[in-house]
C-alpha cells in the first residue's frame, strides 16, 4: 500500500560542488610551455616549491611572479576566473545571504604559483590547500593518458568519499587532463592526482589565491583558517 501520493516525491541535489572549467589561448599556453621547459632545464634558478606540498613529484618549482607569461595568467585568467566562480555561487542567494562577498569589500590577491612535473609513478595525494581558492592549469600531457584508465587523472573528492569511507556512493569525480584546459575551486575542496604508467611527463600549474576584505569595507566578524595537508605551509587566513 502507498502512503504516499503519486508525483510528490522528488530527491533535493543539495549543496552542489561549483568548479571552474576553462581554457586558455593558443598563444599563452605556448608561452607557459617555452617557460616551464626552461624551468626544468635550470630548476637550481627557481625556488623548490616541493618543501611545502603534499605532492610526490618528480620536480615542483615555484614560477617567478613578475615574469610576463605568469602575470597575463594571473591576471587574465586566475584571478578573473575566482571573481567568475564568486559571483556564480554567491550572486544565486539574497542579499542578507552574501556575507562578505559583495562586490567592492573584497579583493583577491595570489599567494602563490608554481609548476609541477609528474613522471611514472608519482602521484599527489587526496589533499586541500590553503588561501580561498586553488586550482590547475595542464600544459602538458603523455599521449598514453586516456578515459579508460584513472592513470594521471584529477579526481575531485565529494564529501562522502572523503568523510565516510566505509559508504561508497560514487562521490568522486575523475577529469582527464588536456593540454591548455584549468579549473578553479574552493582552496578546501578534496582533490589527488593518480600516478601514471610509461614515458613522458605531466606538466600542470598550481595556485593559490586569497580572498582578504577590502580596506576600508565591512570585514567578516570573523576569519577562518583554511585546512592544508602540507605541514610546513603557514594557514594563510581570509574568507
Amino acid at each position: 500500500m502507498v502512503g504516499f501520493s503519486k508525483g510528490v516525491l522528488e530527491v533535493l541535489d543539495l549543496f552542489p560542488r561549483s568548479i571552474l572549467q576553462g581554457s586558455l589561448e593558443a598563444s599563452l599556453l605556448s608561452e607557459l610551455l617555452q617557460l616551464s621547459g626552461d624551468m626544468l632545464q635550470q630548476p637550481e634558478h627557481y625556488r623548490d616549491a616541493s618543501v611545502k606540498l603534499a605532492g610526490q613529484l618528480s620536480q615542483q618549482r615555484e614560477f617567478r611572479p613578475d615574469h610576463p607569461a605568469v602575470q597575463k595568467l594571473c591576471t587574465s585568467v586566475l584571478l578573473p576566473g575566482c571573481e567568475r566562480w564568486i559571483r556564480h555561487v554567491i550572486d544565486r542567494q539574497p542579499p542578507q545571504g552574501r556575507g562578505p562577498w559583495i562586490p567592492g569589500h573584497y579583493e583577491l590577491n595570489m599567494i602563490d604559483v608554481w609548476l609541477n612535473c609528474q613522471r611514472a609513478g608519482d602521484y599527489n595525494p587526496t589533499h586541500t590547500h590553503g588561501g580561498s581558492f586553488s586550482g590547475v592549469v595542464f600544459l602538458k600531457v603523455p599521449p598514453q593518458l586516456n578515459a579508460r584508465s584513472f592513470d594521471g587523472q584529477l579526481c575531485f573528492h565529494g564529501p562522502e568519499e572523503w568523510n565516510i569511507q566505509s559508504f561508497r556512493t560514487g562521490m568522486a569525480q575523475y577529469v582527464l587532463p588536456t593540454p591548455g584546459d584549468f579549473y578553479i575551486f574552493p582552496a578546501w575542496q578534496p582533490h589527488s592526482v593518480a600516478p601514471f604508467r610509461g614515458d613522458g611527463e605531466r606538466w600542470s600549474i598550481a595556485f593559490n589565491v586569497i580572498a582578504r576584505p577590502r580596506v576600508g569595507a565591512a570585514s567578516p566578524t570573523t576569519a577562518r583558517a583554511n585546512i592544508s595537508l602540507s605541514n610546513q605551509r603557514p594557514q594563510v587566513r581570509g574568507f
